[in-house]
């Protein structure tokens, strides 16, 4: 403001004010344990209540074994999940059997609830062709580089519009880091022009590998992001199973009924490390900050609700999570089992129609496979 004249747009009041709307995450559960949301809770049923407990003990459980058989060797790469149940549970039951998955590389987990087994989630991360053909033809791999899942959502949803397919949705999902990627706005922006039926989920775990959240995006939330592209989005609990189920059913629903994509921000934590590959996440993270969200497991508060409802024991998980493990090793022996791999394949499905190199290259590698 030059020479004391009066002020005609007051950005720091704007700039102070515009992550206003979503500084209250959605919740059910808090943190304790507490329902401070009754009347959300009371639409829920018993046997669902302990099907969501149920899921994310699978969940965890999955997550232990899997990363067991990483240690061993008997895996390539893996996303750790663990304290993200809740956030990917809670979202992925909330869509239904025709709506198409677009999942990133820590998305296993829902791609198993949409349909692929247990043993392809384990081929995939083997890196065998049998890990990206799956029962349920509404699903894709999952996509490796950062955001690029949200571009093809983008035309997956507007297939599904111009396709005229009712009840039917895109879902994706993305990590905090994601949203700095060029492809995570183009992805929305494009759905949002043409008003296609998508759902767009942010998992804001707090780290994209070593970099904290903060440092990536000088936004105070990242569900406000969307505004810019003309979309409703939210903050959600992400701890909290039912809050999310709720918030992704009802954005299923504003999306399937032609209003255009909705964007979910979920506040969860990544209690490991990036990957299998071997970041050590003590390097980056201290003990201080990582006690919050382990006090706020997922499982821990869904625990105490159900406890309080004399609806769930410790004899009853112990139980489970050991059929859980028989499922999984038992799923790692299926994929343990698949056709081994050929370079001879590989160079076959380089080209429609070989090249004269490439074709000697398939002669070279099948007469060495065929000792």
């Amino acid at each position: 403001m030059a020479n004391g004249s009066k002020q005609f747009v007051d950005f720091a009041k704007i700039k102070a004010t515009m992550a206003d709307p979503y500084k209250h995450p959605v919740q059910v559960i808090d943190r304790e344990g507490k329902v401070v949301n009754p009347d959300i809770l009371a639409e829920y049923s018993d046997d669902q209540l302990v099907d969501f407990m149920k899921k994310m003990v699978w969940e965890r459980t999955l997550h232990e074994q899997t990363m067991n058989f990483s240690r061993q060797g008997r895996l390539g790469f893996y996303a750790p999940t663990a304290g993200e149940e809740a956030s990917e549970m809670g979202s992925v039951t909330a869509f239904k059997e025709q709506d198409f998955l677009l999942p990133a590389y820590r998305d296993l987990p829902q791609m198993i609830q949409h349909g692929a087994s247990v043993a392809k989630g384990f081929l995939w991360s083997k890196g065998h062709i049998e890990g990206n053909q799956y029962d349920n033809p509404n699903m894709i791999f999952p996509q490796i580089i950062i955001g690029a899942q949200y571009v093809e959502t983008a035309g997956v949803a507007l297939g599904i519009q111009k396709n005229g397919d009712k009840d039917r949705v895109a879902f994706v999902y993305t990590g905090d880091g994601g949203t700095s990627q060029g492809d995570w706005y183009e992805g929305i922006n494009f759905t949002s022009a043409y008003q296609a039926p998508a759902v767009f989920f942010v998992q804001n775990n707090g780290w994209a590998i070593s970099v904290p959240r903060r440092k990536q995006t000088a936004a105070e939330t990242l569900a406000q992001k969307a505004v810019a592209m003309g979309v409703p989005s939210v903050q959600v609990d992400g701890m909290d199973i039912v809050a999310v189920h709720e918030v992704a059913k009802e954005a299923r629903e504003f999306a399937a009924a032609g209003n255009g994509p909705v964007v979910i921000e979920t506040l969860t934590y990544r209690y490991g490390a990036h990957s299998s590959a071997g970041d050590d996440p003590s390097r980056y993270r201290t003990k201080e900050e990582e006690k919050p969200w382990f006090d706020a497991d997922p499982l821990i508060r869904m625990r105490k609700v159900l406890t309080d409802k004399k609806l769930w024991s410790q004899d009853q998980e112990d139980k489970l999570v050991e059929e859980y493990k028989d499922e999984f090793k038992n799923a790692m022996k299926e994929a343990e089992a698949a056709p081994a791999q050929k370079v001879s394949d590989f160079l076959k499905w380089t080209y429609n129609v070989p090249t004269p190199a490439v074709k000697k290259q398939i002669a070279e590698f099948e007469a060495k496979e065929s000792k």
